[in-house]
């Protein structure tokens, strides 16, 4: 069974026990999180997809870790000004464990 659900502006395709990294949501290591914004839900047999959320259906994750991602470089320059700017930016993850996933 799988789901795919819509969280910090991304899709994600989740089965149970899937462990993944997502934008920071709020939460101590150990809490669980609800995701209301389910689009699809596949199991055996059939598929269910909503328009736009499946109603009823929900996937329960528990945080693992809050951590930061890669560091990315961002440089922009103009050609023959002299006009350099280098910038970094780490964006801050919420690492989830999915536990449950219902119809």
């Amino acid at each position: 069974m799988y789901a795919v659900i819509k969280t910090g502006g991304k899709q994600h395709k989740v089965t149970e026990g899937d462990v993944l990294s997502i934008e920071k949501l709020e939460g101590e290591k150990g809490a669980e999180i609800v995701f209301q914004e389910v689009l699809m839900v596949s199991d055996d047999k059939n598929v269910k997809v909503g328009k736009p959320f499946v109603e009823g259906a929900k996937v329960v994750g528990e945080i693992v870790a809050q951590k930061k991602g890669q560091k990315l470089i961002v440089y922009k320059m103009t050609r023959r000004k002299g006009f350099h700017k280098k910038n970094g930016h780490r964006q801050l993850l919420t690492s989830m464990k999915i536990t449950k996933i219902s119809i």
